[in-house]
């Protein structure tokens, strides 16, 4: 048993994955909190880009 702990307290296999994982947790931490305080600009200028777009009649005989 004690052999089994001792193991587990040296192995390093699993750090890597553990870094990404915190790494990717931090980024989407941020992208989101980006996105809730950029919300309402997004928005609007999506709106705007919308407003933009005229609709074409159809083509007489179609």
């Amino acid at each position: 048993m004690k052999e089994v702990v001792k193991r587990l307290l040296t192995e390093e296999s699993g750090q890597g994955m553990t870094e990404y994982a915190l790494i990717l947790a931090l980024v989407s931490v941020v992208a989101i909190a980006a996105l809730t305080g950029l919300g309402g600009q997004i928005r609007t200028v999506f709106e705007r880009v919308l407003a933009g777009f005229t609709p074409t009649p159809a083509p007489p005989g179609t």
